[in-house]
């Protein structure tokens, strides 16, 4: 497997002794891959179980306040789980490219917005305005890492209106 990724990646075969204390203080340091991926695992899976437990507060006659910060933290800590397989700074720099700058703004801004609805303003209703506009930010953000999908979804919502 590791030599599957020193050839995905680009790395040939180089004696440690070559590499240099830096870079094997940082090899060492890092994450394995199975590390990674089960990191990843357990932090989407406790944002999904967040905005669920969530939606399930709100049928259950919960207060829309209530839904609207645990949906909140849910992607909060869905959208964190990602750092666990590219790196933080990766993932920032993947946020901000140009083509999901517009959904990330927006994202982040609907984020805190229902935070602060949901907790300074003590608005309900705006919070859940808030939670659906970034519930359409999250998916519109997410469609934006699989090729050609903005524009099946653009060509789908053109044709039916």
């Amino acid at each position: 497997m590791d030599k599957l990724k020193r050839v995905l990646t680009g790395r040939d075969e180089v004696d440690d002794e070559e590499r240099g204390f830096v870079a094997q203080a940082l090899d060492s340091s890092s994450l394995s891959w199975s590390t990674r991926v089960q990191g990843f695992c357990a932090c989407f899976l406790i944002g999904l179980v967040l905005a669920i437990l969530g939606t399930i507060v709100l049928a259950l006659g919960g207060s829309i306040k209530t839904f609207g910060v645990l949906y909140t933290f849910g992607n909060i800590t869905a959208i964190a789980s990602t750092c666990f397989l590219m790196g933080p700074m990766a993932q920032f720099q993947k946020m901000f490219a140009t083509t999901r700058l517009v959904a990330t703004i927006v994202m982040l801004a609907s984020l805190v917005l229902t935070l602060c609805s949901a907790f300074w303003w003590n608005k309900a209703m705006l919070a859940l305005i808030f939670v659906v506009i970034q519930f359409l930010a999250m998916s519109w953000y997410s469609i934006s890492y699989i090729p050609y999908a903005r524009d099946a979804v653009t060509k789908c919502c053109g044709s039916i209106i």
